[in-house]
C-alpha cells in the first residue's frame, strides 16, 4: 500500500492552530486541501491564516513565489461537510471530547466514498473508541502531529483495535510522503510519547514534593546532567499546567489509576490556583514582566581532596576517573580484595557513590552523585547527603567535582536522585511498552527524541547504561518506597536477567 497520490484531495475538519497546521503540512506537499470548520467563516479565516505564513516562508526562502501561489490555488474553504465528499483522506482536530468527534465521523461516513482514509489528530482519547462509532472502522487511523505540525518532524500513526494494517500502512506511507517522520504504534493511553514520557514530569515533581529540591535546581540539574533540553518545571509552564496534568491524568485514568502514573498534587494545587505558565504569567515560574528567575541551588567553593582510592567499577560513571587524572588529583587503585562496591573513597574515609535508588542516610558517610548523560560534557553535578554524613565528607565530594570544572548542586536524601530515577522510568516503560506490543524499540526511540527532544532514546540509555542499571535501580527505589509506582516491569526483569549466552545447536 503506498502513500496517497498527490492529486487526492485532503480535508481538515477543524481549524484551529494544530488544524491549520496539518491543513499546510498537506498543502505544500502537494495536494489540494479543504478546510471545514463548525463555525461560520473560520475556514475562510485559516485559509488566510496559512496565506499569510505561506507568505513568511517565501520571505525566508523555504519556498518560492510560485509554490506558493499554486499552494493557494488548491486551498479551498468549505462551508458544508459534504463538500469535503471527493476527498481521499479526511483528518479531523477538533474538540478533544470523544462523543463530538464519534459525531463527526458518523455524518462523515454518510458523505465521504468508501475508500477515504478517516483519521483523528487526538492525542488523549483511544482510537479504538471513536472509530468504534464507525460502520466501517477498518479505515480509520490516528494521525498524532506534534504542534507545530509544519515544524516538528513526528507524527504517530496510531492503529485502533478494528484498524486494517492497510489503512495503517496507507496513513503512515502518506504521512512520511508529506516529509515527516512516521512511527507505527497501537492504540494505548498516551500513545508512544504521552505514555513514555509521564516520569520526566512525575519524577521532577516527586522530588519537589519530597522537598529534595526547589524547581530551578532540579530544572538546572535534569538539563545541566541529563542534557534534556528543558526541566519538567519550565517545559510544563511552557506547555500549560492544565495541559500537562490533563494529559497525565488521562493516561492514569485509562490505565485504571495504576500508580506508575498517578498525577502530582502539587501540580493540581497549581492549576487550581490558576497558576498555568506563561499564558497566565505564572506557574512553577513567575513570568510577568521584570520579574526575577530563581538561580538553581549551587554549592559554594571547596578546597578538592588530595587523592581518591578507586574501588570496584563505576560502570556509567567510569569515565569520571580520566577527568579526575586530568585534573590533577591522583587516582589509587583499590589494593583491598574484599569487595566494598563501586565508588570513589575520599581521605576522609567517605564513599562517593553513583545514585543507585538507596539513600545515603543508610550508610556511614555516603555521599550519592546523581546520573549525567556524558560527565565530561555535564555542567552541573547533583549530590545528594543526610543530615548525619560528615560535613567534611560532603565538602570533599563537593571539592572534587568542582575541580572537575562542574557546578554542584546539593539536595537532599532523596534515593535516586534525579537524573537517575528519571531515566530508570523512561527506561522501564519503554521496555513494558515493547512487550505489550505497542511499538517497537527502534519506533520508541524515534518517538522520545523528535517528539520530546530527549537526548538519546531509551533503549539508547539502556544499551549504553547496562543491561541491569534501570532494574537494580528502580527494584532499590521499590524496596523504600512500596507502593508499586518503582516496582521493575516483568519485561525489564526479563531483560536485566536475559543471559547473553547462546547455548550451541548440535551439529
Amino acid at each position: 500500500m503506498t502513500a496517497l497520490d498527490l492529486s487526492s484531495p485532503v480535508a481538515v475538519v477543524g481549524t484551529g492552530t494544530m488544524g491549520q497546521g496539518i491543513a499546510q503540512v498537506a498543502l505544500v506537499a502537494g495536494h489540494p486541501v479543504r478546510l471545514y470548520d463548525t463555525a461560520p467563516g473560520r475556514a475562510r479565516q485559516a485559509a488566510d491564516a496559512i496565506g499569510a505564513r505561506l507568505d513568511r516562508l517565501v520571505e525566508k526562502e523555504r519556498l518560492t513565489g510560485a509554490d506558493r501561489d499554486a499552494a493557494r490555488a488548491r486551498l479551498l474553504p468549505a462551508e458544508t461537510l459534504a463538500e469535503l465528499a471527493d476527498c481521499a483522506l479526511v483528518v479531523e482536530a477538533v474538540l478533544e471530547r470523544l462523543d463530538v468527534k464519534q459525531d463527526l465521523f458518523r455524518e462523515l461516513e454518510g458523505i465521504i466514498d468508501d475508500d477515504c482514509l478517516l483519521a483523528t489528530n487526538t492525542s488523549s482519547l483511544s482510537v479504538t473508541a471513536i472509530g468504534g462509532a464507525l460502520r466501517a472502522p477498518g479505515r480509520f487511523v490516528g494521525l498524532h502531529f506534534f504542534n507545530p505540525a509544519p515544524l516538528l518532524p513526528l507524527v504517530e500513526v496510531v492503529s485502533g483495535f478494528a484498524t486494517d494494517v492497510s489503512s495503517a500502512t496507507r496513513a503512515y506511507e502518506t504521512a512520511r510522503a508529506w516529509g515527516k517522520t512516521p512511527v507505527a504504534c497501537a492504540d494505548t493511553p498516551g500513545f508512544i510519547v504521552n505514555r513514555i514520557a509521564r516520569p520526566f514530569y512525575a519524577e521532577a515533581f516527586a522530588v519537589y514534593e519530597a522537598q529534595g529540591a526547589d524547581p530551578a535546581t532540579i530544572d538546572a540539574v535534569l538539563r545541566e546532567s541529563g542534557g534534556f533540553r528543558m526541566g519538567a518545571f519550565e517545559l510544563t509552564d511552557l506547555i500549560g499546567q492544565d495541559v500537562n496534568e490533563s494529559v497525565t491524568r488521562s493516561v492514569w485514568q485509562s490505565f485504571f489509576q495504576d500508580v506508575r502514573f498517578t498525577p502530582s498534587l502539587a501540580q493540581r494545587r497549581l492549576v487550581e490556583s490558576g497558576r498555568l505558565g506563561h499564558k497566565t504569567g505564572h506557574g512553577w515560574y513567575d513570568h510577568r514582566d521584570g520579574a526575577e528567575r530563581p538561580e538553581p541551588d549551587t554549592a559554594e567553593k571547596r578546597k578538592p581532596p588530595a587523592y581518591v582510592v578507586a574501588e570496584g567499577d563505576l560502570g556509567p560513571a567510569s569515565d569520571l576517573l580520566e577527568l579526575i587524572r586530568e585534573a590533577g588529583i591522583p587516582v589509587r587503585d583499590d589494593g583491598d580484595d574484599e569487595d566494598q562496591g563501586a565508588c570513589l573513597l575520599l581521605p576522609s574515609g567517605g564513599r562517593l557513590v553513583l545514585a543507585d535508588g538507596q539513600t545515603a542516610g543508610e550508610y556511614r558517610d555516603f555521599v550519592y552523585f546523581d546520573l549525567a548523560l556524558d560527565y565530561r560534557a555535564a555542567g552541573r553535578i547533583a549530590l545528594s547527603a543526610s543530615q548525619d554524613t560528615s560535613p567534611q565528607v560532603l565538602a570533599e565530594a563537593i571539592g572534587l567535582f568542582q575541580a572537575l570544572g562542574k557546578r554542584v548542586s546539593v539536595i537532599g536524601d532523596v534515593p535516586g536522585m534525579i537524573v537517575a530515577r528519571t531515566v530508570a522510568r523512561i527506561i522501564d516503560l519503554a521496555h513494558d511498552a515493547v512487550a505489550k506490543g505497542v511499538a517497537t524499540e527502534e519506533d520508541i526511540d524515534t518517538a522520545m527524541r523528535l517528539g520530546v527532544n530527549y537526548p538519546l532514546g531509551p533503549f539508547e540509555w539502556s544499551r549504553r547504561l547496562g543491561r541491569t542499571w534501570a532494574y537494580v535501580l528502580l527494584d532499590d527505589l521499590h524496596r523504600r518506597d512500596p507502593s508499586g509506582r518503582y516496582a521493575p516491569s516483568l519485561a525489564l526483569y526479563r531483560h536485566a536477567h536475559a543471559s547473553d549466552k547462546r547455548e550451541g545447536t548440535a551439529s
